[in-house]
């Protein structure tokens, strides 16, 4: 049988994290990217209050990287001839990388990554792709959302985690606009949590007050049930005005948009909110041209967002729980193309950050020069991964989630 014809893709010009989510194939995406599912940050805070994460409990948080980073310039192999010949002008020198062994750096972008590198806090799985790499955008995305290779599925792979865990929506949360198909299931849907919700104002809280401090008059069924539900919010809007009050003394907003994201995450954290998983994105990492200066600045904040996250846990019960997975729909072309970037290729490189992981390189390191008409070939199947999060973060047997046929978990958590 002959091989399929090689796809490189276009670049995302003038698509949109928003289109490129809207053309999934997963039910339901188009009514959630529309705000279906979507919910307040005083939901949330009111059910850490009245139902909070148990403590010792395990949290993952999900980061998608849009657009297809380049594993090559972000896990740096840079004692290996192949890479440098392969990417004049493209490749990174070797004084400019953060040094991990003798092989490999990190992109200089990521400067707290590679200092959490070295505390024994960064888990990165080599080579990580799927059988029968598709360089579409849609695609490859749906792919690595739902978990399903071989076919086109209905539901994301925590959104299956979601059904299989009774369902209810605060388990998950999409800190976006726009809940990623990833976190949609089939009886089940993940809520979507706005990362520029903005505390109550004061003159709401005195209403509430007021209200609240009232007892129904005429002592009816729906007086009564009026007035404690506006009881429930007052009590929800104290918890969220003390927090807000917390973040605001020395602690400003974030300007960048996945810093604002996982602040939000960080801020329901401490909370003790009900929520098993998180979900964040940034999106640009389509380096077709101009790379080197574009990417960088790209991991440059996304490294910046994670150190403050970090920061923000800092000290807190529930640090320890905190499991980053950090993931790119596909890598890029081992060479470089004629307009100083790369074009859609196949494997990456996966990272896990938190006190949780096996820290260090896992996989088997893909060959530069053994390459499948121009692109690394798959060392790790990414369900692998997937397969280790939902045994030792999430609890669950990955065979309730997962397709039948995908591989084990890797070793990478403790």
């Amino acid at each position: 049988m002959s091989a399929p014809p090689v796809r490189l893709g276009r670049p995302l010009d003038g698509i949109t994290r928003r289109s490129l989510l809207r053309a999934s194939g997963v039910l339901g995406a188009t009514a959630l990217a529309s705000g279906f599912g979507k919910v307040g940050l005083d939901t949330v805070l009111a059910r850490a209050g009245t139902d909070p994460l148990p403590a010792g409990t395990p949290i993952l948080v999900v980061l998608t990287l849009y657009g297809g980073n380049d594993g090559l310039n972000t896990l740096v192999p840079f004692a290996d001839p192949a890479y440098h010949s392969a990417r004049p002008g493209l490749a990174l020198a070797p004084d400019t990388v953060l040094r991990l062994d003798d092989d490999f750096g990190l992109n200089p972008g990521l400067a707290h990554v590679a200092t959490e590198f070295g505390a024994g806090r960064v888990a990165i799985v080599q080579g990580v792709g799927y059988p029968g790499a598709d360089r579409s955008h849609f695609r490859s995305m749906d792919v690595w959302q739902t978990a399903s290779p071989a076919t086109p599925a209905t539901s994301g792979w925590l959104g299956r985690w979601l059904d299989a865990s009774g369902g209810d929506p605060l388990l998950a949360l999409g800190i976006d606009e726009v809940l990623p198909p990833l976190l949609v299931g089939e009886r089940s849907v993940a809520a979507a949590l706005s990362p520029t919700t903005r505390p109550v104002r004061p003159v709401v809280g005195r209403t509430l007050a007021a209200l609240a401090s009232n007892a129904p008059r005429s002592g009816g069924p729906a007086e009564t049930e009026a007035t404690a539900a506006v009881r429930a919010s007052y009590a929800a809007y104290g918890r969220l005005a003390s927090l807000a009050a917390g973040v605001e003394n020395g602690d400003p907003v974030p300007t960048d948009r996945l810093a604002a994201q996982l602040r939000v995450v960080a801020r329901c954290i401490r909370a003790g909110a009900p929520t098993r998983v998180y979900a964040a994105s940034l999106a640009g990492f389509d380096t077709h041209a101009g790379e080197l200066a574009t990417q960088r600045s790209l991991l440059t904040r996304v490294d910046g967002a994670l150190a403050g996250f970090r920061t923000a846990l800092a000290g807190h019960e529930r640090a320890r729980d905190v499991v980053v997975l950090a993931y790119s729909e596909f890598g890029r072309r081992v060479a470089a193309n004629a307009s100083d970037g790369t074009d859609h290729g196949t494997a990456g490189p996966v990272f896990l950050l938190g006190d949780r992981v096996r820290g260090g390189l896992h996989g088997e390191r893909p060959s530069l020069t053994g390459l499948d008409r121009g692109d690394l070939r798959t060392t790790t199947d990414f369900r692998s991964v997937y397969a280790a999060v939902l045994a030792r973060v999430l609890d669950t047997d990955p065979e309730r989630v997962l397709p039948p046929g995908s591989p084990g978990p890797l070793d990478l958590l403790v």
